[in-house]
Order: structure tokens, then C-alpha cells, then sequence
């Protein structure tokens, strides 16, 4: 089951790295009736701002200024900003249309991620449906045309997923259906071809990439799983974005690390960059497709660079040391990122010199930083990232276990361990086999065996973390949220000496029943991790249920989950929940009302303190 990392969290929970913080100061430096904890959610934020191809000075972001995660309108030329949405539950996904004349937003229902795209203009007016003839559906990519044409990929559980183009005053023209998960990749700079990103093979881990007119008709295919055989992804970075070039830049795992390179759709011709950096590599143009910025993630950290295709010099764009979680080069040249560090709030930077939008208001304290482990795990090598609260150890120490299971901590800002670093305790992170930024093997490393591969890697940091005396042995807190909520649950159940109490947030607690819930997309991809259904591989969705454990827990466990979630339905939570009520296991569950994750800064806060409180009551 694939999970979504929040956006409150987006920009700013991937593991710590020592930085200049002063821990003493931070936990002092909350006002008076204001902890720095909470100080840290509240202080406002903004996301990188995306901006229109054809009208740069128009430009999108996210905030969480009034409380609540929404979209914002700037307009670069007269500094002025103005809140485009305005939702109980918040907004996150928007895009601008090539000219900057419209707002386009995903309208769903208090986090369920089902609904419908609706627009508003650039400078303020009424909403209205912006497809429509189109039900509500999952999202499977939007790409937007400059004669205002739209390309809407959609997925349910009746259709798969389907593709249809809509253009101004006309109904939508479905031009790709398919059982298995598909999604619109980008369209051309004249609009008349469409990259699809598809995994008809089956293998919803790896796509393979299909070039389509917008009548439907196939122009190209590249398909390195070589029809399900071979364990090779391709991704859609993006169409050149010049007049009549037809090259596309692709994501390949060819070298065993996703990196990108060049196809000409039209001549079929492949160009490869072969990129000298070690570590994952992503790119996208700059706007004049003359040259290329470069996305570096290597151990936790993140860099940009500036290649140039045709005389093929990769030139350092200079940032400081932390995570780039996002950039753009703007049509002057210069390049704008969004960065932070364990120790240092994020912002929104130029390689001009200067900080590009900065939120109003209260500044977050800064945090400390983060040491880097290496332990040798049953897979090998096993990266975690570590932070401690002042004082000597052993320390209380809470396990977080990023969610994904196709993602990373790095060393970036986080509001959520912060608070637990403030409150004595140390805070351990565990990129764990199926994360990025370690190579293609080490992310596809958990399939059949799922959840308990990475219980191995976590237990071997674990062992680490007791015997180098960090970690105080009776004070073990396993946590997480979403995929890492799920390994909780597992690891309370199969490792039941181990831990002293856990903190699962949105998990997978009983895997078939969440199978049959989720979004068909998750179905796909729980089929390629397990190797098919519950009812065609019963023992291995058996071997990696929580569910199947239940019995087996004995430590005090917190579990929160939203009644709206797609990802992880409530349903098998509540299956979970109730065998520990069954036989008066200690347990709490605090079920709100959003979908995967709050975008409400309050409600963000009042999980955190009941975190706090309940690990408080149990350890003492």
C-alpha cells in the first residue's frame, strides 16, 4: 500500500544533520504561553511557487497562513497575493494554466482524494468545473494545452484508469482505458502529443512510457521492463519546452539508480547524459530548453546542478548543505529552491541572493541537528539519520519510520520529531529496504516478503542504538505514519520483546481487508509488492498483516487514523481496533475527520500533544 507523504510534512519532516541551531535555545525560545513545538506548526509556511510558462510573473503557492493548508495567487509584477481556496479540510493541488489566465484546483471531500477539477481566474471570481461531463474520480495526472485544451487522467475501481482529452466547449473524448494504473506524464510544447506513463505488463512499480496524438493514436512506446520481464522503471520528466522539438526528457533505472536521458519521440533516438554523480539524479529544462537543472539526492542529501546538452558541462549551482525539496529555473537564469535543514526552517531561495517569499508573521524556532549511522543490516548497509535532545544517554528514544514505503528521510526540517527532540527524547530514522536515494535494488528489495524485510533493517539499528548506549532499552517507541504506521503495527506484533510502547498514525492494520478498500491504484501496486491478490498469494498477505499478530502485542499502542482515508481505510483499522478490545489490550484510538493525513495546523498539533501525552503516561 503506497502512501502519500503530507504536505505539512512535505517541506519539512526528512531526517535532521548536525546543524547551528542551539537546542538550548530553541526549547527556551517559545513565548511564554507558546512552546517552540508548537511554535514550529503554527509559524507560517509556503511551498515553492510555481508559475506560468508563457506569463512568469503569475505565480501558485501553498500556505498554511490562515491555519490551513491552501493555494495562494501571486502575482510577481505588483507583489500582490490573494487566497485562491478557501476549504474546512485545506487545499494542496493546483495548477496554472500556460498563460497564467486561470487557476486549476482538485475539489475532493475532506481528504478523500475523490472529486472533481475545478478553475478560477488568475485574478479572483467565481469557481467552476472545469471538466465538465467528467464524474468524480482518484486523480491520474492533469496536463494543460496552450489553446486550452486538457489532458484528464482519472482511476476507479469500475474503470482503471482512463484518459480524456477536453477541449474548450466540446464533451471530454476518452483516449486510453486500462485496467492496471496509468497517468498523464506532460503534453508537448504545441499540444498535439501526450507522454502516458502506463504498467499494462503489470508491474506497477516500473512504467514503461507511451506517446499518444490526442486522438489516441500511438506515436511511440519505450519500455524497459521489456513487457513485465525485466525489473526497470521509466518516469515522464518532461516535453522540451520549445516550438517543434519533440524531445522528452525520461527517467531511467538503467544503471541501476534512476538518472535521466534524452528521447526524441519523433526520430526515436535515445540520448544518454550519463550523469557523473553517485546517488538518485532527476532533471527538468530550463525554460528555454537550452540547458538542464539537475536534481542530485545522495545519503539523506540534496544539491542542484546545471547541465548543458550540448557541450554536456555539468556546472554546481550553490546551495547550502541540507535538502533541496524543490526548484525551478526562471527565464532570467537564475534558480529558485525551497530548502531547509534539520536545524533550519525551510525557505524559498534564489541563486540571486536572495530569500523569494517569505511567510508573514511568526518564525519557526530552529531545531538540532542530525548525525548520520551507518549499521550493517541483513541487506546490507542501513543509513539512518539520528537526533539528541540535550543531556547524556541512554535516552528515551522514539523509532519515527518514514512512510512510502517509496521514500526517504533526509536531512531536512520536521516539526514532529523536533517536539519529541524538545521533550528529552532521541529521535532515530531508518531509511529502510524500499527506500529512495540508495539505488533501484535497494528500494525494490521488499517485494513478497513485505513489511518484515524492513523490520529486520529497523531491528538492526535498533541493536545499535541500545549497545552504542543512545538508546535506553526499557524506553523503545516505535512510530510512524502511514506505511511507517503499518510497520508499527507489524513490528509490535513479530518483535513484541522489543518495543515499549507505539504510535501508529494512518496504518495498514489488516492488509486484505485494506486491499479491498483502498483506491485501485493501491491495488495495483500491492499486487506487484505481494505478487497478486489476497486470494492468489493468501499466505504472504497473511506473512504481512499486523492483523495476524494482533495477539501477540503487549506494549501500550496509540493509533489515530482518518475516517475519510483512501489509502488506509478506517474499515480495517477498525478490524484491528477491535481484537485489541477483545482481549483488553491497552490501546487509544483517536480517529478524526480527514483523509490521509490533516491539513489543519490545530488539528496537526492536538495529534502531536496526544502523542505526547500517551507515550508520557506509559514510559513515565
Amino acid at each position: 500500500m503506497v502512501v502519500m507523504t503530507e504536505i505539512t510534512e512535505a517541506t519539512a519532516s526528512h531526517a535532521p544533520t548536525a546543524g547551528s541551531a542551539d537546542p538550548s535555545a530553541d526549547r527556551a525560545g517559545g513565548s511564554a504561553d507558546m512552546p517552540a513545538w508548537e511554535q514550529r506548526f503554527r509559524a507560517p509556511r509556503v511551498s515553492l511557487p510555481d508559475w506560468a510558462e508563457d506569463a512568469p510573473d503569475r505565480a501558485l503557492f501553498v500556505s498554511n497562513a490562515t491555519g490551513t493548508y491552501e493555494l495562494y495567487a501571486w502575482d510577481r509584477a505588483t507583489g500582490e497575493q490573494r487566497q485562491v481556496t478557501d476549504r474546512p479540510n485545506g487545499t494542496t493541488d493546483g495548477i496554472l494554466t500556460p498563460d497564467g489566465a486561470w487557476i486549476w484546483w482538485f475539489s475532493d471531500t475532506d481528504g478523500d482524494e475523490f472529486g472533481v477539477w475545478m478553475r478560477q481566474p488568475f485574478g479572483g471570481g467565481p469557481d467552476e468545473p472545469a471538466t465538465p461531463g467528467l464524474e468524480p474520480s482518484y486523480g491520474a495526472g492533469l496536463a494543460l494545452g496552450r489553446d486550452g485544451t486538457a489532458v484528464v487522467g482519472r482511476s476507479t475501481d469500475e474503470d482503471g484508469t482512463t484518459i480524456h482529452v477536453v477541449r474548450p466547449g466540446a464533451a471530454p473524448v476518452e483516449i486510453y482505458r486500462h485496467r492496471e494504473s496509468a497517468g498523464v506524464g506532460d503534453l508537448s510544447h504545441d499540444g498535439t502529443l501526450l507522454a502516458l506513463e502506463h504498467t499494462e505488463h503489470g508491474d506497477a512499480m516500473h512504467s514503461a512510457l507511451r506517446i499518444l496524438r490526442l486522438d489516441g493514436a500511438p506515436v511511440g512506446e519505450l519500455d524497459d521492463t521489456k513487457g513485465g520481464t525485466e525489473e526497470l522503471g521509466l518516469e515522464v520528466l518532461g516535453f522540451a519546452p520549445v516550438p517543434g522539438d519533440t524531445r522528452l526528457l525520461v527517467g531511467h533505472q538503467r544503471r541501476g539508480r534512476w538518472e535521466p536521458m534524452l528521447w526524441d519521440v519523433a526520430s526515436g533516438e535515445e540520448t544518454d547524459l550519463a550523469l557523473d554523480l553517485p546517488g538518485d539524479v532527476s532533471a527538468e529544462w530550463y525554460p528555454d530548453g537550452s540547458a538542464l537543472l539537475v536534481a542530485h539526492s545522495f545519503e539523506a542529501r540534496s544539491e542542484l546542478w546545471r547541465f548543458d546538452p550540448a557541450t554536456r558541462e555539468l556546472t554546481r549551482v550553490e546551495t547550502p548543505a541540507g535538502t533541496v525539496s524543490g526548484a525551478t529555473a526562471r527565464p532570467d537564469g537564475t534558480v529558485e529552491y525551497l530548502w531547509s535543514s534539520a536545524a533550519q526552517p525551510p525557505k524559498v531561495r534564489s541563486t540571486a541572493g536572495r530569500e523569494v517569499l517569505d511567510a508573514p508573521g511568526m518564525k519557526a524556532p530552529g531545531s538540532v541537528g542530525v548525525e548520520d549511522v551507518w549499521v550493517e543490516g541483513p541487506g546490507g548497509p542501513v543509513h539512518a539519520l539520528v537526533q539528541r535532545p540535550r543531556g547524556v544517554g541512554p535516552f528515551p528514544t522514539v523509532f519515527d519510520i518514514h512512510g512510502g514505503p517509496t521514500w526517504h528521510d533526509s536531512d531536512a526540517f520536521a516539526a514532529a520529531p523536533a517536539a519529541w527532540v524538545d521533550h528529552g527524547y532521541a529521535v532515530v530514522r531508518v531509511n529502510y529496504r524500499g527506500s529512495t536515494g540508495y539505488g533501484r535494488a535497494w528500494t525494490d528489495a521488499l517485494k513478497h516478503r513485505v513489511g518484515l524485510i524492513e523490520l529486520e533493517d529497523i531491528a538492526a539499528v535498533r541493536e545499535w542504538a541500545v549497545a552504542s548506549g543512545l538508546a535506553d532499552p526499557a524506553k523503545l517507541v516505535l512510530s510512524g505514519g502511514s506505511w511507517g504506521g503499518y510497520l508499527t503495527l507489524l513490528g509490535l506484533g513479530t518483535q513484541p520483546d522489543a518495543w515499549a510502547l507505539g504510535l501508529a498514525a494512518v496504518p495498514v492494520a489488516d492488509y486484505v481487508t485494506a486491499y479491498h478498500d483502498e483506491m485501485e491504484a493501491l491495488k495495483a501496486l500491492d499486487r506487484t509488492l505481494l505478487g497478486g491478490t489476497p486470494e492468489e498469494v493468501p499466505e504472504r498477505y497473511r506473512a504481512s498483516s499486523p492483523l495476524t499478530y494482533v495477539d501477540e502485542v503487549r506494549a501500550p499502542v496509540y493509533i489515530s487514523a482518518g475516517v475519510n482515508d483512501p489509502r488506509c481505510p478506517i474499515r480495517q483499522v477498525e478490524n484491528y481496533v477491535d481484537r485489541l478490545a477483545a482481549r483488553g489490550a491497552v490501546h487509544e484510538v483517536y480517529r478524526y475527520d480527514a483523509g490521509h493525513g490533516s491539513l489543519v495546523v490545530e488539528e496537526r498539533i492536538k495529534q502531536v500533544r496526544l502523542e505526547l501525552a500517551f507515550v508520557e503516561r506509559h514510559l513515565g
